[in-house]
């Protein structure tokens, strides 16, 4: 497996596009026929461009940030503990891990 697929390799590429406000960036490191769930099985996106505007507004946010406070690496599992900073609705910067 060369190091570009390796999973944290693509996980890693994903964080720094979506730091870099990268929005085309970020969602190359998903499959067109993505999925993203609220735990534990509610469905919120089902493909990319539903992805992509789920995001719009996330990326044009000037404060969005997500710094890595931890990577886990499981065979070809990647779990990240992250602090996010974005900006919320109505509201100035917040922080959530």
């Amino acid at each position: 497996m060369t190091d570009t697929l390796r999973p944290e390799s693509v996980i890693q590429r994903q964080l720094d596009a979506y730091n870099a406000h990268d929005l085309d960036g970020w969602l190359a490191t998903y499959a067109p026929d993505a999925q993203q769930f609220e735990y534990p099985a509610t469905l919120l996106a089902d493909g990319i461009d539903a992805i992509r505007e789920r995001a719009r507004s996330r990326f044009a946010e000037p404060n969005l940030h997500a710094h890595l406070r931890q990577r886990t690496v499981m065979g070809n599992m990647v779990i990240d503990y992250e602090d996010v900073v974005r900006t919320f609705p109505g509201e100035g910067p917040a922080a959530s891990s």
